[in-house]
């Protein structure tokens, strides 16, 4: 098809062809005569496939329009024989062939049952914030889908009881250095935020210095710690942190924008085709946050300093 106009082109399981066919062979051959194209297929996790549908479903480009039907859409099948289907199959590939699913065949680490939502906020605990920082690089001039594919800085607010953590909110997104280190101290100032944890490394060397000069004209001044890796794989640490809690429903999250996003990681965690900042940002809370036990001996407790903890 190289070297030939297309007026209107259907490709059928896209997800099972390399990316190259339509980038370099087909979209070149639709522009002669400014075509259309119609792409069919069945999931197969998070890849290229997932990355247009996605694009189409949530950038609100008036050239593109996306369609999901599951099995049970389809007229020329009995609904018998789908739930016949269910039985024989194992949950994962029927959701993926029958539901067309883009989920990942390893996300089996969380569970969405064990996610609980909690608007009010709890009375007792102190925030904490942990900051998973991905580079402050300019992306204003790159498009739309490659954004989507690099990592994104991730804010974590949570407030740390005797019950567990609630959730606040978890801000993500890609920004300069500066802004960085504004909605960091900002979110942390609102909040009251005296301890913020930022991963060791070259990143939070270059953040500092901008943060160090805001701090000092606003004021504010919370304890920047370093949280590390430990040496183990992001895997085994994030499971480490955030597995048990989820499961025993010491985790609960406000309700806001940002949900959509965090479940979306958390669920298909591990899959390396799927980003996972939202979930790391939070898993580092673990490394930061202090619960107090202090019920008993409450009346002979005195705060000298707050703002050192003393």
């Amino acid at each position: 098809l190289r070297g030939v106009g297309l007026a209107y082109c259907v490709i059928d399981e896209y997800a099972d062809m390399k990316p190259s066919v339509f980038e370099q062979i087909l979209r070149p051959a639709l522009a002669d005569v400014k075509g259309d194209c119609l792409f069919i297929g069945t999931p197969k996790g998070r890849n290229h496939f997932y990355e247009i549908y996605n694009y189409a479903e949530e950038e609100k480009d008036p050239e593109w329009c996306s369609f999901h039907f599951t099995s049970f859409d389809n007229p020329f099948l009995d609904p018998k024989e789908i739930e016949a289907a269910r039985k024989s199959m194992s949950s994962f590939a029927f959701r993926q062939e029958f539901m067309a699913s883009f989920e990942a065949a390893a996300s089996e680490v969380f569970k969405e049952e064990w996610l609980k939502y909690e608007e009010k906020e709890p009375e007792e605990g102190d925030y904490y914030m942990a900051v998973d920082l991905a580079g402050f690089e300019d992306v204003a001039s790159e498009t739309s889908s490659k954004k989507k594919r690099l990592d994104q800085t991730a804010l974590a607010l949570v407030k740390v009881n005797e019950q567990g953590w609630w959730v606040k909110t978890i801000d993500f997104g890609r920004w300069d250095i500066r802004e960085t280190a504004v909605r960091v101290l900002k979110m942390a100032k609102d909040n009251n935020v005296r301890i913020v944890g930022i991963e060791k490394g070259a990143l939070r060397n270059a953040i500092l210095p901008y943060m160090q000069d805001i701090m000092k004209r606003v004021g504010f001044f919370p304890r920047i710690e370093d949280v590390t890796h430990g040496n183990r794989k992001k895997t085994d640490r994030i499971v480490w942190s955030l597995q048990g809690r989820f499961e025993h429903g010491r985790i609960k999250l406000n309700k806001g924008e940002w949900n959509r996003v965090f479940v979306d990681q958390l669920l298909q965690f591990p899959d390396p085709k799927t980003h996972d900042d939202l979930v790391d940002a939070l898993s580092y809370v673990d490394q930061v946050a202090v619960t107090v036990y202090m019920k008993e001996i409450e009346d002979e407790y005195e705060v000298y300093d707050a703002q050192v903890g003393y």
